[in-house]
C-alpha cells in the first residue's frame, strides 16, 4: 500500500508538471480556511451565510450571519431536495439582504454539505462570488468569532438570475443512456455510505464516500490530498464526473471538493438515488451479489 501511494504521488507530480493535462481549472478558489474567511469578512460588501436549519440557527450562529437553510433552496416534489426554481432563490436571497454584487461566505455544521449545496445552487444560476468555509461554524469559533441568538434584519437586496448552467446537472434519462452506451471518459461516483452502496447502486458507479473529503474535524482535506484520492481511482481531469447520493446533498459536497481541486467536467444527478430507485424499470447493481436487478424498460 505504501509503495502504491508513493507511486500515485509521483504520478500526480508528473501530471501536474506536464502541459498535457486536460480540463484542469484553477485550484483552491472555492474553499476558504476559517482564517481566510475572517479576513474577508472585514470587507463591508461581504455577507456571511449560515446554512443550518432555521431552528438550529436560532439557537446559535456566528454574529451577523444571515440564515439560508437547505429548506430555502430546494423543492420536495416529486422527490426531496431538488433544485429550487430561480424565483425562489431570488426571493430568499433578497430577503436576506443579498444583491447581485454581494460577496458571499457560507458555513454550516454538517460536514460542509449544506454550504456546498448552497454554493452549487448559486453557481448553477450564474452567481460565482461565493465561497465555503472549511470546517464550518466550529472552525470560525476557533478563529475567535462569537456566536449569538440575535437575528439580523438586513435591508432588502436586489438579486436576479439570468443564467442556468445545464452542464452542472444531469438527468435520469441521460444516466440511463450512459448505462446503455458507456463512455470510457465518463465516471459515475456514488458518494453515499458503504452500506447504502452495497444495498444497491447505479450500474457502473464507483463508491467514494463523501466523508473521505474531510478530516475528522470536518475541515476539507487540502487540494493535493483530494487530487490523490481521485487519481488513485483513475479519475482524471479530462473525465466527465457524475455525482449522486440519496438526494445529492452529499454529492454536492464532493462536487465542491473536486471543483476546488481543479476538476471542471462535473455534473450532479439532482434526482439522485431516491428518483433512480423509485422506478422498477431502472437497473440496480448490488456489488455484494454482483448482479443487476432489471425489469422492463420505460421511457422515463
Amino acid at each position: 500500500m505504501k509503495v502504491r501511494s508513493l507511486f500515485v504521488i509521483a504520478l500526480l507530480a508528473l501530471i501536474l508538471a506536464s502541459c498535457g493535462m486536460q480540463g484542469a481549472g484553477e485550484k483552491g478558489t472555492e474553499i476558504l480556511s476559517a482564517n481566510q474567511a475572517v479576513a474577508m469578512l472585514k470587507n463591508t460588501d461581504t455577507v456571511l451565510i449560515d446554512a443550518q436549519p432555521f431552528l438550529t440557527y436560532k439557537k446559535a450562529h456566528i454574529e451577523n450571519a444571515v440564515n439560508v437553510s437547505r429548506a430555502d433552496i430546494v423543492v420536495n416534489t416529486p422527490f426531496p431536495n431538488l433544485l429550487c426554481p430561480p424565483e425562489q432563490l431570488e426571493r430568499i436571497m433578497e430577503k436576506r439582504g443579498i444583491s447581485d454584487d454581494t460577496s458571499l461566505i457560507v458555513y454550516d455544521t454538517n460536514k460542509n454539505m449544506d454550504s456546498a449545496r448552497l454554493w452549487w445552487t448559486l453557481k448553477i444560476y450564474g452567481h460565482d462570488n461565493v465561497k465555503v468555509v472549511s470546517g464550518g461554524m466550529n472552525a470560525l469559533i476557533k478563529e475567535g468569532l462569537k456566536t449569538t441568538t440575535d437575528i439580523p434584519s438586513p435591508s432588502k437586496g436586489s438579486f436576479s438570475i439570468s443564467d442556468f448552467r445545464e452542464n452542472m446537472v444531469i438527468s435520469k434519462k441521460e444516466i440511463k443512456a450512459l448505462i446503455n452506451n458507456p463512455d470510457p471518459t465518463t465516471v459515475i461516483i456514488d458518494t453515499r455510505s458503504q452500506e447504502e452502496y452495497e444495498n444497491g447502486t447505479i450500474p457502473g458507479s464507483i463508491h467514494l464516500n463523501f466523508e473521505g473529503n474531510n478530516f475528522s474535524d470536518q475541515t476539507f482535506r487540502p487540494v493535493r490530498q483530494i487530487q490523490i484520492r481521485y487519481l488513485e481511482e483513475g479519475i482524471d481531469y479530462g473525465d466527465t464526473v457524475l455525482l449522486f447520493c440519496k438526494t445529492s446533498i452529499r454529492g454536492a459536497q464532493t462536487y465542491l471538493a473536486l471543483y476546488n481541486a481543479g476538476y471542471r467536467n462535473l455534473r450532479l444527478y439532482d434526482g439522485a438515488w431516491v428518483e433512480w430507485s423509485a422506478s422498477p424499470a431502472n437497473p440496480i447493481f448490488k456489488p455484494e451479489s454482483k448482479v443487476f436487478q432489471i425489469t422492463e424498460s420505460d421511457n422515463s
